[in-house]
């Protein structure tokens, strides 16, 4: 792929990235040290939620967006985990509702107050048990309310009603750990990458596989759906581990439409896919730019627009939903970037330069809104619908009326599919056995060193019961 921008009739061909200023930006924040491939940041409207690092558990800061600046050492944390926080996604539907799973193989929700934490909050208002593992994925339907996706280390995606708290479908095809999931559009098909070197789009009420591509020649690690044209691309590795792309047709995963060679660095290249610009996002974990693309029905399918570039590394990106942009500004995309050393979230705003001041329509067109399409059990029950859109002209600050009640239930096994989720444990993987391993010989060498210390104490208590015996008093 050349990488000049390709001078052609298109409104995006000029979008530049412009950084928040310094008062504007979150600092102070100790993000965590986590390696696990996840964003570690999550956004809405209202929220800012970041996975820090602590000991003891896992914890993630919640900042109201308007409270910018510098964030004090003690402010309040989410911090209910037993294990580090993989993974956090907030309701599209509900905006102070926020899902985390952890690797203490639970998933929980939490219901944020008004106006963000004053206390640290311990208490979710439902915990999720049902994987055998720890927990590295969760994601929202995006159409229907309630409906929530966790992926294991188990193997498997689990399907929760949140009405009645319990999974209540599996998802069991995959022999190795899942890495992505991603929805179409109206939510009927699920696209997931795995470590097994397989990208496969799944019918999630059925389980059933539709569609299976074996990536020998391109490693597969990332995947999104690219809204409603029926097609798939994927980020991952060429067979001389170089970073690429690949386009695919969702009907037939034979071979991809396209494949794309990048760079040569290393770090994961996460997607991000505007389906009202049909932009795509590329951005490196560890890199400091973010490459963008339009996407075309027709061949080459991908342009090159442009690049932002920053001299400080990126571990996550968190991006803003539509309806929380500045359109007065002509903002079509904004980015929330985590910079470790720094302690820093960055703000990025996508900007179409125009010297109108009056609202775009052409850039912003209807658009899915905060209101759910189907109930959990009208989706279950085998409906489709497309999401509810919403325009971003007039009432898009409207704040949802759903309310989240979280249902009372005991503690008990956990069966789908007539298989106890808790009991039915896959075989450990090589680097969990490693992990034992090394563990065990950590244990080994303090126990060894304690045995060594009392060993030099009773040869002193020895030496100095001896050294009574001889002394002159005793004699």
């Amino acid at each position: 792929m050349s990488w000049r921008p390709q001078y052609r009739s298109s409104k995006f061909r000029n979008v530049y990235g412009k950084v928040a200023s310094r008062e504007h930006c979150f600092d102070g924040i100790p993000i965590t040290k986590n390696v696990h491939d996840n964003h570690f940041c999550a956004v809405n409207a209202r929220f800012l939620a970041i996975v820090t690092e602590s000991a003891g558990g896992g914890s993630f800061l919640v900042i109201p967006l308007e409270q910018t600046g510098r964030i004090e050492p003690n402010y309040p944390k989410v911090c209910g985990h037993q294990g580090n926080v993989l993974d956090i996604k907030w309701n599209p539907f509900i905006e102070n509702i926020i899902a985390s799973c952890s690797e203490d193989t639970s998933v929980r929700i939490w219901e944020i107050p008004e106006g963000g934490l004053k206390r640290n909050m311990t208490e979710a208002v439902l915990e999720l048990y049902g994987h055998s593992r720890r927990v590295g994925l969760v994601e929202w339907h995006p159409t229907t309310n309630n409906i929530l996706f966790s992926a294991g280390y188990d193997y498997k995606v689990l399907i929760w009603n949140l009405d009645i708290g319990e999974p209540v479908k599996m998802i069991d095809c995959h022999t190795d750990v899942i890495l992505c999931m991603s929805f179409n559009t109206d939510g009927s098909l699920l696209a997931t990458t795995c470590k097994d070197k397989k990208l496969r789009v799944v019918e999630p009420r059925s389980g059933r596989v539709l569609q299976e591509a074996s990536c020998k020649n391109h490693r597969v690690n990332r995947v999104v759906f690219l809204g409603s044209t029926k097609r798939l691309l994927t980020t991952g590795v060429s067979r001389w581990n170089t970073r690429q792309i690949a386009l695919w047709d969702q009907e037939d995963l034979a071979m991809p439409l396209i494949e794309e060679e990048i760079d040569g660095l290393s770090g994961l290249l996460f997607p991000f896919y505007d389906a009202d610009t049909h932009m795509l996002y590329l951005a490196g974990k560890g890199d400091g730019n973010i490459r963008y693309y339009e996407i075309g029905s027709e061949k080459p399918y991908l342009s090159y627009l442009m690049e932002f570039r920053s001299p400080a590394p990126q571990k996550g990106l968190g991006v803003m939903p539509k309806h929380g942009l500045d359109v007065s500004a002509c903002e079509v995309f904004r980015f929330y970037k985590l910079i470790t050393l720094k302690g820093l979230i960055e703000p990025i705003s996508m900007i179409v330069p125009r010297r109108s001041e009056t609202y775009q329509e052409d850039i912003y067109p209807m658009t899915p809104g905060t209101e759910p399409a189907l109930t959990p059990d009208e989706w279950l029950s085998g409906v489709n619908r497309d999401p509810i859109l919403m325009s971003l002209k007039e009432g898009y600050k409207k704040t949802s009326k759903i309310v989240f009640k979280a249902p009372v239930r005991e503690k008990k096994s956990v069966v789908v599919n007539g298989i106890d989720l808790l009991e039915n444990v896959p075989p450990r993987t090589e680097n969990e056995l490693l992990r034992m391993f090394f563990r065990q010989q950590d244990e080994i060498r303090r126990l060894k060193d304690e045995l060594s210390q009392k060993d030099i104490r009773i040869r002193q208590l020895q030496l100095e019961l001896k050294n009574l015996r001889n002394s002159p008093k005793n004699n």
